[in-house]
């Protein structure tokens, strides 16, 4: 089969690196960027694939200079690993129907409270993960 773009193909994987895994096609090598490789996020490509692995692809674009790029997420589209969380609201309610008001407001506070620091704890990991201020 002829590499075109909207074609599923399956490929040997024959190297892999921090951004991607080459994959040899129909005698020919593309690159499946780390952002293709699954529906969740991909902090390391080798806990998902291994070199010589045999993986479906699907071509998502070929440029000027020959450059083949490959999906596997999008060549697995039956495979989708993520769903919105589902919500029971009526066992939630359940569980705050007992409670007073002031109970609910206390609860709500603490987990808002837990939360913020959380989200401060995260900006702070982020910021002096950078360059020294001056």
């Amino acid at each position: 089969m002829t590499l075109q773009v909207g074609n599923i193909l399956e490929g040997t994987v024959v190297n892999i690196t921090n951004f991607g895994a080459f994959v040899e096609v129909s005698g020919k090598t593309g690159l499946v960027h780390i952002s293709e490789v699954s529906d969740n996020y991909v902090k390391d490509i080798r806990q998902h694939l291994k070199e010589q692995d045999k993986v479906k692809v699907k071509v998502i674009g070929i440029d000027e200079q020959g450059k083949i790029s490959l999906s596997i997420r999008q060549a697995n589209p039956g495979k989708k690993s993520f769903r919105p969380a589902e919500i029971d609201w009526d066992s939630e309610r359940k569980k705050t129907a007992n409670m007073s008001f002031e109970d609910r407001l206390s609860k709500f506070l603490k987990e808002s409270e837990e939360r913020m620091q959380d989200l401060k704890k995260n900006q702070d990991s982020k910021r002096s993960g950078g360059y020294a201020r001056r």
